[in-house]
């Protein structure tokens, strides 16, 4: 499968770019980023789009891909909510539907999170905009689009896009709360195999991501 994956400069998306590269169902991944991510990999290309809202000069290279990896995305601390839906809701709407216009049989994935409000009417601002997105993303008239709702992930080894306060939680808390925890191996996985198997769920929280990455 050709994959098209945004986010490796961070921990989530990075940790999925693992994955593809070592997973052979992956033959090919087209990062797109706003800066270079150094990685070399016979089956990596890199597209720089430096504002995902001016897509419009790079729709020869998007065209031709069975998948979208959304794991771009950004903290909600110290944002309004506001600038948090232009960078959360409105940047990633508008680039699953230019991608929707070039590959309308393609699988969808965007990573979003635990307790993400699909009511859009909760007091936590963050679980909103990103119910709101969920919920936009899967009118699109795509092939299908899986919403993933993970909590806590463990890097792989190897890792650059750890922020340093993770990396004294990841050694204690898998064991304390292992229904809450997730590898970032499980992750990707689990999107390979919903391009490839589909799931019945568009929704898959922390233990539909477990059952689909086994399989």
């Amino acid at each position: 499968m050709r994959i098209i994956l945004t986010g490796a400069t961070g921990m989530v998306g990075e940790g999925v770019l693992f994955e593809c590269i070592q997973n052979p169902d992956v033959q090919e991944i087209l990062m797109v980023n706003r800066k270079h991510y150094s990685m070399e990999s016979p089956k990596l290309k890199e597209l720089i789009i430096p504002n995902f809202m001016k897509l419009e000069d790079y729709q020869q290279e998007l065209a031709g891909y069975d998948a979208c990896f959304y794991c771009a995305g950004i903290s909600s601390i110290g944002m309004d909510e506001k600038k948090y839906t232009e960078i959360t809701y409105d940047t990633t709407t508008h680039f699953a539907t230019q991608l929707t216009q070039l590959n309308p049989n393609m699988v969808f994935t965007f990573v979003s999170g635990a307790q993400t409000d699909s009511t859009e009417t909760g007091k936590t601002m963050w679980a909103r905009v990103k119910g709101k997105t969920e919920n936009a993303l899967l009118k699109l008239p795509l092939k299908s689009v899986y919403n993933f709702r993970p909590g806590f992930m463990k890097p792989f080894k190897g890792q650059k896009n750890v922020k340093s306060i993770l990396k004294v939680v990841i050694a204690i808390f898998p064991y304390l709360f292992p229904k809450k925890s997730l590898t970032m191996e499980q992750v990707g996985k689990a999107m390979i195999n919903v391009v490839k198997q589909g799931y019945a769920k568009a929704i898959l929280e922390i233990e539909d991501i477990k059952t689909v990455s086994s399989r």
